[in-house]
């Protein structure tokens, strides 16, 4: 089986994006984007991940099956993300009240 052969410049565009996604989360890191923080870090990594899976694993020149097995993996992964972030926005997040004591701080650790 002969594998497709990308010129060089194919890599280099590609390492020049995934360069410019990595600058682009440095500044996304630092600008308070407020409840978008989440949802842009992750839009630039499915970016970052999708160029990494098509052009250097070379799915996008591979065989119908390796596609589908691709593909497949993602449906997955998009499901247990979806899974895990429904029950983790789905919490409620309480507070201690001001001057409560943390259970830790309940127990004394030196004899009476």
């Amino acid at each position: 089986m002969s594998g497709h052969i990308s010129p060089k410049s194919t890599y280099l565009t590609i390492f020049g994006a995934l360069m410019g996604c990595t600058i682009l989360t440095v500044i996304a890191a630092f600008i308070n984007l407020g409840n978008l923080n989440f949802p842009v870090a992750l839009a630039i990594a499915v970016f970052k991940a999708t160029l990494v899976v098509l052009f250097f694993m070379h799915i996008k020149y591979g065989s119908s099956l390796t596609k589908l097995v691709v593909g497949t993996a993602f449906f997955f992964l998009g499901i247990m993300l979806t899974l895990t972030l429904s029950d983790y926005l789905s919490r409620g997040w309480f507070t201690a009240p001001r001057g409560s004591t943390s259970p830790a701080s309940i127990i004394s650790l030196t004899p009476k």
